[in-house]
């Protein structure tokens, strides 16, 4: 068979495999939007269906064509660049590489590209998306420090969240309290697509190659602290805004939309993508040629993988735009005027199905189930993610309607994930921050966000919508770290309780040999 034959009969194979995978994450989404159209809750007429259903097909062949440069392009180019950083020993040029990539990536993450999009009213979208990347750049070489140096991710999450609770209460003492919602919001929509599968292989590289006992559990939390960089970012800016703050509803009506032609969508997200993965890509063959020099055939299969990963996500973004946005905030417009008990429960269930659509959800999914030696699998970190998104969105719709605080929801909350962080083994407490970051992809920046907005819009009003329907982001990242947690917690106790039982088993074996004599 001649090599060309070959490539093209491994690429089918890989890429079917990934449409399978695809088709069984959007497959429950849609289904559930044409039940929801069935019924007298919500009005989706029938080209609007027929549009959804379209983009849904989209989004089954982006969401594989990216997951397969993923692992072809994105997850090698982190852990080759891990690898030989650490190896030249140049502590200095590690760091510095770790800003400037995880301020590019950033730049180049769709899902906060949607969120900057839908607040431009109230802040510059480019301001935003740079304070972003840097808090991101700033954050990862604190998580390279941490990997180096096998520092206890537990003790670094701690003064993290309480520097951002101490911001929050000075934002909201400095008057400027709409803005909490989006400040947390901003951390969970950075860990996208782009940026899961580079900075987890980036932490693999680097905990490979520092080695010690525990180099896979200490390969973990990079995620993490990613997460908690773009929030300290956006809440500092938000201390320092001045002005009346006027948020104006973006329009979601799917005709506006679509009156552009569906060719200067497509045309848009190209340009939307090749923006920002030519900034990684360039930043990268600079440390090729300078630092990292990778032999040519790894180069071709980078290559290849990232036009996958263009493809796959000018697919991906193109169809949330056309029809996830627009059907997300109609959903939420009228099930909200209908019955807000029954979109409560309409929101856990679309919670429960959205993250398995996100992209880098199966990326962190497959890396942990490799790394832990299937210890925590794939289906234990689905499900628990699953039910904690589902959870989230429902309290997200709940806190709508009664129009209460982001803060009675995120200080509890985090008290008990930091409180579950002491009691479980660090493995469990790594992946768990991870993947509330993960948790909170494009879907949720496209779909359910707007679902949320939709509500609001409903039962408060338009100008309480940066009060109220932002935050639904930060609930998606953190309801993950109860939940998985709760998972090492359930081992710990059932180790112990597996232990305690052999014991008695011994104890009382031992008795019964014991020979009294007279």
């Amino acid at each position: 068979m001649s090599k060309s034959k070959s490539f093209f009969v491994k690429f089918w194979r890989s890429l079917g495999e990934k449409l399978k995978e695809s088709l069984t994450s959007v497959l429950p989404v849609s289904i559930l939007v044409f039940v929801l159209s069935l019924t007298p809750w919500v009005d989706i007429s029938p080209r609007e269906l027929a549009v959804f259903e379209g983009a849904a097909l989209l989004l089954i062949v982006g969401i594989g064509l990216f997951n397969l440069g993923a692992d072809t392009a994105m997850t090698p180019m982190g852990q080759y660049v891990g690898e030989g950083l650490t190896k030249s020993k140049r502590l200095g040029i590690l760091l510095v590489v770790g800003f400037f990539m995880g301020l590019l990536i950033t730049v180049a993450e769709p899902d906060l590209s949607v969120l900057a999009g839908q607040v431009a009213t109230v802040m510059n979208s480019t301001v935003l998306i740079v304070s972003v990347g840097v808090g991101v750049g700033l954050f990862l070489m604190l998580g390279v420090f941490k990997i180096l140096f096998h520092s206890d991710l537990t003790s670094i999450l701690l003064f993290s969240y309480l520097l951002l609770f101490c911001l929050a209460s000075l934002l909201i003492s400095n008057g400027n309290g709409s803005f909490l919602g989006l400040s947390f919001d901003s951390g969970g929509v950075t860990t996208g697509p782009i940026t899961v599968p580079f900075i987890m292989a980036l932490g693999v590289g680097i905990a490979l190659s520092v080695g010690g006992r525990n180099a896979s559990e200490n390969s973990f939390g990079l995620i993490a602290l990613c997460s908690v960089g773009p929030v300290v970012a956006v809440l500092v800016l938000s201390i320092l805004a001045k002005g009346d703050i006027a948020y104006n509803v973006p329009d979601y009506s799917m005709d506006t939309i679509l009156s552009v032609g569906l060719l200067e969508i497509f045309k848009e997200q190209m340009a939307e993508v090749g923006k920002s993965l030519v900034l990684v890509v360039a930043f990268f063959f600079i440390l090729q040629f300078t630092v990292l020099k990778l032999p040519k055939s790894k180069i071709i299969q980078i290559v290849i993988g990232i036009i996958y990963a263009f493809l796959g996500l000018v697919l991906f973004l193109a169809a949330v735009s056309m029809a996830f946005m627009p059907i997300g905030y109609k959903i939420g417009s009228q099930m909200a005027a209908y019955s807000p008990v029954l979109l409560i429960v309409l929101a856990f269930v679309i919670g429960m199905v959205v993250v398995l659509a996100e992209p880098a959800v199966h990326v962190l999914n497959a890396q942990v189930e490799e790394i832990t030696a299937g210890q925590v699998s794939k289906k234990q970190m689905m499900i628990a993610l699953s039910i904690g998104v589902g959870v989230s969105i429902g309290l997200s719709v709940i806190r709508v309607y009664y129009g209460f605080s982001l803060l009675y929801y995120l200080v509890p909350g985090y008290l008990i994930s930091l409180g579950l962080s002491l009691l479980v083994p660090k493995l469990y407490t790594a992946i768990a921050f991870d993947s509330g970051g993960v948790a909170s992809g494009p879907l949720t920046s496209s779909f359910i966000l707007p679902l949320v907005i939709g509500a609001c819009v409903s039962l408060q009003g338009e100008s309480a919508v940066l009060d109220f329907a932002f935050g639904v982001v930060a609930m998606v990242a953190m309801t993950p770290l109860i939940t998985i947690q709760s998972l090492g917690f359930k081992s710990v106790v059932s180790l112990r309780m597996r232990d305690n039982a052999a014991m008695r088993r011994i104890l009382a074996s031992a008795d019964d040999q014991i020979i009294y004599f007279e």
